[in-house]
């Protein structure tokens, strides 16, 4: 079967948009696919590391503060954390304020 080609233009047309609704949607599923890669899991992986390491606290431990603060853990109190940053000087912060627990043979 020939057609002309206005004909054909015309099959062309009336099958298109099905699969052009398919193919317009393809790039911003690629997209989103990507951004959930490269932003969504790394955070996500991120904010478990901290969980699980403010979990973790115990007496003894140096740690470092979002405020700069470095200290050492001398109590834990639920959601708190009462640090000895001198002697005779503590102060007591919220454990989420910790950010991170000092290195071995790293002083403040």
């Amino acid at each position: 079967m020939m057609f002309s080609g206005a004909a054909s233009a015309i099959l062309f047309a009336a099958q298109s948009p099905a699969g052009n609704g398919l193919i317009a949607f393809l790039p911003l599923a690629i997209i989103m696919v990507i951004f959930y890669v490269l932003l969504i899991l790394p955070a996500q992986r991120r904010q478990k590391k901290t969980q699980a390491m403010l979990s973790e606290l115990k007496t003894g431990d140096k740690v470092v503060t979002s405020g700069g603060l470095y200290g050492t853990i001398v109590a834990l109190d639920g959601d708190a954390v009462q640090l000895r940053i001198a002697d005779q000087v503590k102060v007591k912060v919220a454990r989420s304020a910790v950010t991170g627990i000092q290195a071995e043979g790293k002083e403040g």
